[in-house]
């Protein structure tokens, strides 16, 4: 593992193997939002990153992106926008589908919910493959907002999900290799 900073929270994210399959390791990030110190300098780190970009919106993918993007918002002052699986929004959606390693999965995002040129930074918890933040981005590109950047708690590398992400700037506060 190597990180971008020594932070509260690379003590706290655990390992749980074997889940939620045999052979996965999986990146648990609940002690880090349970630790309100933890959580305060996740949220802290990631807006002072998104202030520079001039952010004029926080897109937060569904679910644990709504954890660190809404308190992030906040913290910038502008508003959250919560991009959704497929059929959990209440109003007029656009979607954009992606292909999993065994199928697709859709994700939405209300279509009054961005504005062209709006400066956007998407934020989820984790970065792994990057098919749900690519899609993402388009999302948020069919709507005329402009993408500045994704930021993340963690990034997976050697799941190479940034080349995905190519054209972007990502931002995460941990990475394991």
């Amino acid at each position: 593992m190597s990180e971008t900073g020594e932070l509260k929270a690379s003590r706290l994210v655990r390992d749980v193997p074997d889940f939620p399959k045999p052979g996965i390791l999986f990146k648990d990030i609940t002690p880090v939002v349970q630790d309100y110190e933890a959580l305060k300098e996740v949220t802290l780190k990631l807006a002072e990153w998104a202030r520079e970009k001039g952010v004029e919106a926080v897109v937060g993918i569904e679910a644990r992106g709504f954890i660190f993007g809404a308190p992030v918002a906040l913290e910038l002052g502008v508003g959250f926008v919560p991009l959704r699986k497929l059929g959990k929004l209440p109003y007029n959606c656009i979607a954009e589908e992606y292909a999993l390693e065994y199928g697709t999965n859709t994700v939405e995002i209300h279509s009054d919910s961005l504005h062209p040129g709006q400066k956007v930074v998407i934020i989820d918890d984790l970065l792994a493959t990057g098919g749900t933040a690519a899609a993402s981005a388009r999302l948020v590109e069919r709507l005329g907002a402009v993408v500045v950047g994704f930021g993340f708690l963690v990034e997976l590398a050697f799941l190479d999900g940034r080349k995905v992400l190519s054209a972007y700037d990502i931002h995460a506060l941990l990475s394991y290799d």
